[in-house]
């Protein structure tokens, strides 16, 4: 099935798969774009604050763990309809929406506003883009007619290019940037839908995976990334899914593991690994975990990404998590684009 043309082009019927080919081309479109929009530097920041809701606030979560120990100010993530008391002017307020009518991104829009933040806006349109429009805020406009999920390289490296532009980022990273354009394309050389399963390993670790729920664990920089995946596979697979993150879990997760034999059977567990990143103390921790998980959970396995920068190598797993999920959706004979109950929520909202 998976090596079918005609049932991946049946079934995927709106290009997901070819959207994830894509990812270097996006990444690259971007920064060229980035390159005709002027951005003050920003004299006085006390700390910045990224909203954004699901496949957009995935974006902020990403850049907020990568520059964890890069950056001297506060860098905070809101996924909320209002912002923290201690938002004030010399806030950078970062408002993400692909779409651009993310009703809690909105509210929380113009509450910077009324608080006197400096605030930049990173959408497709739509009503965030008029209200910025309408002050005189800075937007950086991507292309729009992608789910925004599918639209993550423009969000995350928009909003690296906003950080390197305002002098928030001084780390230098544009080596790393290259590095992630060239393993990116190295992910998708090897996992694309015309490499026949027999040498694709998202395609593989598809069907070891259908039939299970997935649960994968995090820690460090691929903590929004195990969230990512989690994400995916909600979207794309149309599957519940967990994620959590070390050295967290191991204080209350693992008790219920020990303890539910029948229900573990039902996971999947992804453990994503790093040696050159891993302390000896997490090291130990996981491997604890993954001798119970054997003896517990339906199938074990861990994932190493590629590349040597945390950039590069948080985009080799976001992308093939990307596949994955997609070829799990194939599996199952879904559409991996729709999100129709998402879609009637937010009808619902609308008549409030």
């Amino acid at each position: 099935m998976l090596d079918d043309p005609e049932i991946l082009r049946k079934i995927d019927a709106a290009g997901m798969l070819q959207t994830i080919d894509k990812f270097p081309l996006y990444i690259k479109d971007i920064r060229e774009h980035l390159t005709s929009i002027h951005i003050f530097k920003l004299i006085k920041v006390d700390n910045v604050i990224i909203t954004g809701m699901g496949g957009s606030g995935i974006a902020g979560e990403i850049v907020a763990s990568l520059l964890r120990d890069k950056l001297d100010i506060p860098f905070v993530l809101n996924r909320d309809y209002d912002l923290p008391k201690w938002v004030k002017k010399d806030t950078l307020a970062i408002f993400i929406s692909y779409s651009g009518n993310t009703e809690e991104t909105i509210s929380a829009f113009k509450i910077a506003h009324q608080k006197k933040c400096s605030i930049i806006c990173i959408t497709s349109g739509g009503k965030l883009e008029e209200l910025a429009e309408k002050r005189n805020i800075t937007t950086i406009k991507i292309p729009g007619g992608l789910q925004p999920r599918a639209a993550i390289a423009y969000l995350l490296f928009s909003l690296i290019g906003v950080l390197q532009k305002t002098g928030i980022l001084t780390h230098q990273i544009e080596p790393d940037i290259i590095e992630a354009i060239t393993t990116a394309q190295e992910i998708i050389s090897e996992n694309n839908s015309q490499v026949e399963e027999a040498k694709n390993p998202a395609k593989q670790f598809a069907r070891v995976l259908f039939g299970a729920i997935p649960q994968i664990y995090g820690w460090g920089v691929y903590t929004p990334i195990a969230t990512r995946w989690r994400y995916q596979f909600n979207e794309n697979s149309k599957l519940i899914a967990r994620d959590d993150t070390l050295p967290e879990c191991t204080h209350n997760d693992i008790v219920g593991w020990s303890s539910n034999p029948k229900a573990s059977q039902h996971f999947s567990v992804i453990l994503f690994r790093d040696r050159s990143f891993e302390t000896i103390y997490l090291t130990t921790r996981i491997e604890f975990m993954k001798t119970l998980f054997k003896e517990t959970a339906r199938t074990v396995h861990e994932i190493y990404p590629k590349g040597k920068s945390s950039l590069a190598k948080m985009i080799s797993l976001l992308l093939f998590g990307d596949y994955i999920s997609c070829y799990l959706a194939i599996l199952r004979q879904i559409d991996p684009t729709p999100i129709d109950v998402i879609t009637e929520l937010k009808q619902q909202l609308q008549k409030i």
